[in-house]
Order: structure tokens, then C-alpha cells, then sequence
């Protein structure tokens, strides 16, 4: 289906300046000298980067630096299938935390931020030293490469440190934010077994101090293979551990280090790095195993070549260690960057806590999610109002589509001059598909680009892609941070069924999107299993949401699609904002609306109350599950709903009963 006008020539937004020593520009020229190309535009650049993958992903590799031990003997296995998993950079032995820490001097590496006034720095030369003791301890204690180390940690610097100095070691990382409870803990944790984890003693959040021994012990008791429990004062109060069993302090387990040198195992480039968490919202997550190499490559291009980052570059970005964002976040180490963690409410001890810590700090490269904008908007907070903002010069937004209306706030409210690079991928992939282009300008409403390397597509159900039209997003060639496994998946079933049952040997992603051929840009329509199919005529909820939330009395709204007499009617839930009631005129005026500026296949057949939108807890709207429960399905919550209680307001609606 094509896409409505506005889409064809969005606004422009922004455009870049000075881009002499713009990274991807380089990379442009270093690409053209050594293949003698005259490649001169984004478009042209990427178009190579797809069709010649192996010389690009190559080309990555010199241009970013990337440490090894051992050459590759090649760039991709030959005769592989991508629904096979071919192998990268065969023969390469490198370590992702050996490439983390290239620096060893006295540039400020990761800056510690919460609620309170306490801000803490650490040095490239430093945070070298801190991992050399720690990992040797974890050495100490038998840690070997494949063994399983959890962290059940804030985003702070030490947490990097547990990841680094596990990583050195060849261990795999995995980790999860303090607001989860023991059971999405243990629903991750079981799974994988971990011989170690790392926590806290509580956490500051809302202004209120929270204990954590209690739900730590509750997970401890919950798995069987642990061996040590190391706990860190995150909060500075005294903690007694002498009811968790196998525990000690961070400083009592520091001191059984060996105090050997920092020696960085050289593991294959497939060699498991991380193991992150599908965002599913029925059952247990499946448990996604990325590859060191793959995910070193990757970060590199897309903070080195993207977002043309450098040593100066200040990169805060709001998120948890539960969330993919984390491990990207960590990843602006590559660049040689200073990182702040943030850990705690972004709206505590007032709304401006980020803006103001961004102007004391000097960031120049801030993300969040797209409703941490709307609530913005929403609490009528302009940061603009308040501070200068001199360093900044990119705005990153994901978890969400960027609504159009939330660029025009940015421009107007936030910053004049500064790139948005709304951004797309998952934790499927721990990076994007689509994103920011430094070197490119910003059109209102659409992600800059499809990013090198990902031979992303636009696919309609026949399985042709398409332009300018709407369709599912589908990568038709493989790329280095294909995970390389699903963990307990021996014979990758579980993974061939998440990535490529839809078409035959292709990933599909599960995103339904639409590919501007004028500008270049990408915009997010939804999930691909949440689209609209009214009358046979396909369409995402993101079209709808784009409209109704521009209504003030309406704070949030739901869409989704309920079997009716042999078809499919639009079923749209609205929550209203405070002082707003709900009422016919209200319902009439979204209507005429969505009909007018989408067309009448888009307007809803039944528009009702919510008090509650179910979330994840990443931010992101649960299409599926309300959608399976008005078709009579029920369902168990997982444990990565925000609010599961709220999937009970859509069971039995007499509205809705056939």
C-alpha cells in the first residue's frame, strides 16, 4: 500500500556543516582510493556497501583500527546461507575489551551520574587498572572463556568494569537492571546458568533509597549454578550480606586478585560476547547470544563512520542494563569517547536533571527513548528555555517511532542546530539496521538512512521489495552481528524460526516500514505481527498514533486489529488525558481526522476507553498481546511488561463480544 502524501517530501529539518573532518566522509574517500570508485553520494555509498560486502565489512575493519592478535585468512565463509550462520573474519583472534580499552591515558573514559549531586570520573588509565584487578580475580576464581557471568546491576561505571574484566577473560556477559523482580530475573538468569553475578547493595530511584539484598537473595536461592555473589555499594549505607549465601563485597572479592597483568584472551571473532533478552511479551525471553567480533565491528562503524564520533565527544544516553541501548552506550568507548552512565529517574530531583547535567558535563551526543521526548512535550518542559546547550550537536531517539510532532519539539524546544538521528534496530541485532548519517540532513518524521552494510529492504507479502510503498522490513544479505546463536537452540531451529520462516533464507525482521527513494530515509510503521489489514488493505498503527496523539485531551492510544465476519476491523483505545473526558465528540473528531489526512480504510470501527496501555520495559506499546486477547486468546505476562496488570482491561469487552 502506498503511503499517504506527506511522506513523499517530508520536511527538511536540518542540515549538516563543516564536514572536512566528518568521519563517514573519510570513510567515503578511503573507500574510493582503495577500490579507485568515484562513489559521491550516501545513497551511492551504501548501495556498494550492500552489493559488496565482503570489501566493505573489510574496509570497516582498517578504517576503524580494529585490533587482532591473528589476521583473518577471509571476509565471510563462502557458500553459506544466510539462514546457515556463515562465519566472519575466519581465523581472526581478537577481544572485544582489549579493543574497549586501546586507550591508556589520562582522557576521562566514563563519567557516574544519579539523581544526587555525586558525579564520578574514571580515566582510560584507570579504568585499565580497575579491570586488571578485578579480572584477576574472576581469574582467581577459576573464570574461564564460555563460562556465563551475570549482572543484576545499575548503569554505573562499575558495572562497565564487571563486563570489561569478565569479556577480557573470554566470559560472556549478561546483565539486567534492578527494577526487574526475581521473576524476570530468574526467567533470564536459569537459563543460561551463570557462575558468577555481580549486584548491588540498593539503588536511589524517585528520591527514595530501595533495598536490594532482599530480591537479590530470592534470585540467589533461584539458581543453582552459582559459585560467588559479589555485591557493590551502590548506595552509600552500610549492608550486612550474611544471609545470601556464597557472597562477599566487591573490595573483600578484589582482594583474592592474583594481581597478574591485564591479559586479554584471543577468542575466534564468533566467540560469544553477550547474551541480551527478546522483548517477547508472552513466556520466557529467548536468550540471544552476539559474537565479540560482530558486535565490535559493528559499534565501531555505527559510532566511528555514522556518527563520526571522536575523543571530544560526550555521549550520554538514558537507559538501563536491561535494554540493548546499554551495550551500545558502552560501545562509544570504541571511539575513544567519554561515556556518562546515568542511573535513576530522568525526571528526578526535577524535570530538567538530564539537560541540566548535560550543560554541567559538556555532552554533546544525547539519547533516549521516543516517549522520554513526548513526556517532555507532555509536562510542557523546553529545555531551550533553560540552558544552552553550546556542546550539543546529535539528539539519538529509539525504543519508538519519533513522531513528527516530536521532531518540531526538538527544533523549536531543544536545540536549533543539531542532528536527530532517530534510530532503529533491536536487540536482536544489539545495534540498527537504519539511523543517523552525520554527514546527511534530517527530514521531519523519517530515520536519516539505512546503515552500511545492512541490505535492508522493504518487502511486500509476495516477497518483492518495494519503494515509496509500505511493506516488512528484510535484510537480504548477511552482516557480521547476525547472532550467532539462540542459547540451548544446538541446531539454531529456535533461530531459523524467529529470523527466516517468513521468507525462505531471508531475515525478516518483524518491523513494517516505508523506504523514501527521494530522500534516502526509513520510517517506522510498527511491528509487521501488529499491522492493520482492514479490507484486505495493509497499514502500520504508527500511521494512526502519529494523528490521534496530536489531540491534547488524548494522552496515550492503542491500535489493533480484531477478526470480524471473515475480515479485519481497526479497534483503537484512548487514553485521556487528565481533566479530558471521554465522549462522542472526542471519537468523531479523530475519525474525520484519520480520513481525511490517511483515507477512510484507515478510521477505526470501534474507538473505546483505557485507563491503561500495557508497555514494555523499554518503552515500547504491546500491540500483540491485546490484539491475541480481543481474538480470545489469554495470555501469561512476561516479566518484560512494565505494567502487566494492565493486559486485564482488555479481557470480556462487551463492545467487542461477536
Amino acid at each position: 500500500m502506498s503511503a499517504p502524501s506527506d511522506y513523499v517530501q517530508p520536511t527538511l529539518m536540518w542540515s549538516p556543516k563543516n564536514l572536512e573532518d566528518n568521519q563517514l566522509i573519510k570513510f567515503r574517500d578511503f573507500v574510493n582510493k582503495r577500490y579507485n570508485l568515484s562513489l559521491a553520494t550516501y545513497d551511492q555509498l551504501w548501495q556498494w556497501s550492500s552489493d559488496q560486502i565482503e570489501n566493505f565489512w573489510e574496509s570497516v575493519w582498517i578504517f576503524t583500527n580494529i585490533k587482532a592478535s591473528v589476521p583473518y585468512t577471509q571476509v565471510l565463509e563462502p557458500g553459506v546461507r544466510m539462514d546457515r550462520i556463515p562465519k566472519w573474519f575466519l581465523d581472526a583472534r581478537l577481544n572485544y575489551a582489549e579493543n574497549i580499552l586501546a586507550y591508556k591515558d589520562d582522557h576521562v573514559a566514563i563519567i557516574g551520574a544519579g539523581e544526587g549531586d555525586t558525579i564520578e570520573k574514571i580515566t582510560y588509565a584507570e579504568l585499565h587498572e580497575r579491570v586488571r584487578v578485578l579480572a584477576g580475580a574472576l581469574r582467581a576464581h577459576g573464570v574461564r572463556p564460555g563460562d556465563r557471568i551475570a549482572g543484576y546491576v545499575p548503569n554505573s561505571p562499575q558495572t562497565v568494569i564487571c563486563m570489561l574484566a569478565a569479556t577480557s577473560l573470554g566470559a560472556i556477559w549478561s546483565s539486567a537492571s534492578p527494577d526487574f523482580g526475581v521473576t524476570g530475573i530468574l526467567d533470564r538468569f536459569s537459563q543460561i546458568q551463570p557462575k558468577i553475578i555481580f549486584s548491588i547493595n540498593a539503588v536511589l530511584y524517585n528520591g527514595k533509597t530501595h533495598d536490594h539484598l532482599e530480591k537479590l537473595k530470592a534470585v540467589v536461592d533461584g539458581l543453582d549454578s552459582l559459585e560467588k555473589v559479589v555485591v557493590f555499594p551502590f548506595v552509600d549505607q552500610p549492608f550486612d550480606l550474611s544471609g545470601i549465601p556464597k557472597s562477599s563485597s566487591l573490595a573483600e572479592f578484589l582482594s583474592t586478585s592474583d594481581n597478574g597483568p591485564l591479559v586479554f584472551e584471543q577468542l575466534p571473532f564468533d566467540h560469544p560476547l553477550f547474551i541480551l533478552y527478546s522483548s517477547g511479551t508472552t513466556g520466557k525471553p529467548k536468550c540471544i547470544v552476539h559474537g565479540a567480533g560482530g558486535v565490535l565491528i559493528q559499534h565501531k562503524k555505527e559510532h566511528i563512520i555514522h556518527g563520526s564520533m571522536g575523543r571530544n565527544d560526550i555521549m550520554l544516553y538514558y537507559t538501563t542494563t536491561g535494554w540493548m541501548m546499554w551495550n551500545w552506550l558502552v560501545g562509544g568507548l570504541l571511539a575513544g569517547s567519554t561515556i556518562v552512565c546515568y542511573d535513576g529517574s530522568p525526571f528526578k530531583p526535577s524535570t530538567d536533571r538530564l539537560w541540566r547535567l548535560s550543560e554541567q558535563l559538556g555532552v554533546t551526543i544525547f539519547g533516549t527513548s521516543a516517549k522520554y521526548i513526548q513526556g517532555l512535550e507532555e509536562a510542557g518542559f523546553k529545555p531551550r528555555e533553560h540552558f544552552g546547550l553550546s556542546t550539543l550537536r546529535t539528539i539519538y531517539t529509539t525504543g519508538s517511532p519519533l513522531k513528527p510532532e516530536s521532531y518540531d519539539f526538538i527544533y523549536r524546544h531543544i536545540k536549533e542546530d543539531v542532528l536527530v538521528g532517530s534510530i532503529t534496530g533491536g536487540t536482536d541485532i544489539v545495534s540498527l539496521f537504519a539511523g543517523h548519517n552525520a554527514a546527511g540532513p534530517v527530514y521531519r518524521g523519517e530515520i536519516q538512512c539505512r546503515c552500511l552494510g545492512m541490505a535492508i529492504e522493504a518487502w511486500s507479502e509476495s516477497g518483492k521489495p518495494v519503494l515509496d510503498e509500505t511493506g516488512d522490513l528484510v535484510c537480504t544479505k548477511p552482516f557480521p552481528v547476525m547472532p550467532v546463536g539462540f542459547w540451548n537452540d544446538p541446531n539454531h531451529e529456535k533461530y531459523r524460526g524467529a529470523y527466516f520462516d517468513v521468507f525462505e533464507g531471508v531475515w525478516h525482521h518483524g518491523d513494517f516500514v516505508y523506504i523514501n527513494s527521494k530522500t534516502g530515509g526509513v520510517i517506522m510503521l510498527g511491528r509487521s505481527d501488529g499491522t492493520l489489514k482492514p479490507a484486505g488493505v495493509r497499514f502500520g498503527s504508527a500511521e494512526l498514533y502519529n494523528i490521534v496523539e496530536s489531540f491534547p485531551q488524548v494522552s496515550d492510544s492503542l491500535v489493533v486489529g480484531q477478526k470480524y465476519q471473515d475480515d479485519e476491523r481497526v479497534i483503537m483505545f484512548l487514553k485521556m488525558a487528565e481533566g479530558h473526558a471521554f465522549n462522542s465528540e472526542i471519537v468523531n473528531a479523530i475519525k474525520a481526522k484519520i480520513r481525511a489526512q490517511l483515507s477512510p480504510r484507515h478510521v477505526p470501527a470501534i474507538v473505546l476507553e483505557t485507563q491503561d496501555i500495557p508497555y514494555t520495559l523499554t518503552g515500547k506499546k504491546v500491540e500483540v498481546a491485546v490484539k491475541r486477547i480481543i481474538n480470545g486468546a489469554t495470555i501469561v505476562p512476561s516479566s518484560t511488561l512494565s505494567n502487566p496488570d494492565s493486559l486485564k482491561l482488555y479481557y470480556n469487552i462487551p463492545e467487542l463480544q461477536q
